[in-house]
């Protein structure tokens, strides 16, 4: 990984795109130190102490803690992203624009920027209103409330142009890259927590030691998950055109164990946070609040129980959205292909969807066990400065992973391109 640094900062252009890249990384960071009016720092403190914004603080790279313009980061983009995804099932006019080409992915591109800035002010709406409920607003009304959702909502549209323009300019994938930088970002503050916590004797060496192997093999798991694929074997028949002999060879169809990525878990992350968000309008006193702190607190057995449970079920869920296994069996006939030993056609789609039914389940325990596991870990190492949840963790490595990749690759051409002169 190193030497492919090495090399790519020694490329012209490509030291180019990595470098505008981190520029623009760098205007992120510093745009989540400009404050939002209006807002008072220290309620955001005291709202941080639970769990109900604490996914938004880990996204945003510790800008919700300061309530920042980049406050709300790029959540709003991601939600309309997956409502596309959805309507294109609903909607045949939106799958046909994703089947037309470079034009019609524009189309949509331009949708779902629409739909982020929409999703964004209405997001921007209610956070400024619970914060004005919670005492968080400095002068409670409509027209602070605007201020504070115009702000939040131009911050949003603002990373999102940012995110284009990475993907366009620079160097992997704009809007990964954004969370990226903001959940690392967040290691240095965590680590001077634990030497905190280790001066203070809360935790000892035994402790760090364990907790770092511990998350090595996590990551190793998540790695080796991530790059895992089942390979069902397809043979073209042998066709003549004209005077040429075409096909006879043989390849796969690459399956992933992990299709759906970090979907599922944002999905389940969602519906797990709305009976808090509930709970929050309610008087703490109330029934409802005291079931919930009493039983279904975050980190308890029926809490972990529930939450992989939707993890698993969203997976089977998105899987079923995004791969049509009777859409790439017909492609397959279509060209004159098939799976040895399958009739081509509904057959060969029926196994399939066997293949890939048995390839999500795993892959949907695997996303459980990741979602659950780091809260365990740090219940038996007691280290709770450096905490790390199963969707940072998964958005760290598979983004790395991909931009790793596509350094490769840069360097790889440049090489061919070098051989070919």
């Amino acid at each position: 990984m190193l030497n492919s640094f090495q090399q790519a900062f020694k490329v012209g252009d490509l030291r180019t795109k990595l470098l505008f890249t981190l520029g623009m990384l760098l205007v992120f960071r510093v745009g989540a130190h400009i404050p939002v009016p209006g807002i008072n720092p220290e309620a955001i403190q005291q709202m941080l102490t639970g769990q109900l914004f604490g996914f938004f603080d880990i996204i945003s790279g510790g800008a919700f803690k300061r309530f920042s313009i980049f406050a709300m980061s790029i959540t709003p983009y991601i939600n309309a992203s997956i409502i596309m995804q959805l309507l294109k099932v609903i909607i045949p006019r939106l799958d046909e624009l994703s089947k037309e080409g470079e034009e019609g992915r524009k189309v949509l591109a331009q949708y779902v920027r629409y739909g982020t800035v929409v999703l964004a002010f209405i997001q921007a709406i209610g956070m400024s209103v619970a914060l004005g409920r919670n005492g968080a607003v400095s002068s409670p009304g409509w027209g602070t409330y605007l201020i504070i959702a115009i702000s939040l909502t131009a911050g949003t549209a603002f990373l999102m142009w940012i995110g284009e323009v990475i993907t366009e300019k620079g160097i992997g994938n704009g809007i990964s890259l954004i969370i990226f930088g903001g959940i690392v970002s967040r290691l240095p503050s965590q680590i001077h927590g634990v030497s905190q916590e280790l001066a203070g004797g809360i935790i000892g060496y035994f402790n760090i030691f364990l907790f770092i192997v511990l998350a090595l093999a996590i990551i190793a798991a998540i790695v080796a998950v991530n790059e895992g694929q089942r390979r069902l074997p397809v043979q073209y028949a042998k066709r003549v055109v004209g005077r040429r002999l075409y096909g006879g060879q043989s390849t796969f169809l690459p399956l992933k164990v992990n299709a759906a990525g970090v979907i599922p878990i944002i999905f389940a992350m969602s519906l797990m946070m709305f009976p808090a968000t509930i709970g929050s309008w309610m008087n703490p006193a109330s029934k409802f609040n005291q079931f919930l702190n009493t039983y279904f607190h975050f980190g308890s057995i029926a809490y972990n129980l529930i939450y992989a449970v939707l993890i698993v079920f969203f997976t089977y869920f998105y899987v079923a959205i995004i791969f049509n296994p009777m859409d790439v069996a017909e492609n397959i006939k279509k060209y004159g292909g098939f799976v040895p030993g399958i009739r081509p056609g509904r057959p060969t789609a029926e196994y399939i969807d066997r293949v890939l039914s048995r390839l999500t389940l795993a892959g949907g325990f695997f996303l459980a066990m990741i979602a659950i596991l780091p809260n365990i870990i740090i219940g038996l190492t007691g280290i709770t400065s450096l905490w790390f949840g199963g969707t940072a963790l998964l958005i760290v490595v598979g983004v790395a992973l991909d931009t790793m990749k596509q350094i490769e690759s840069h360097l790889l051409l440049r090489s061919y391109e070098g051989f070919v002169k």
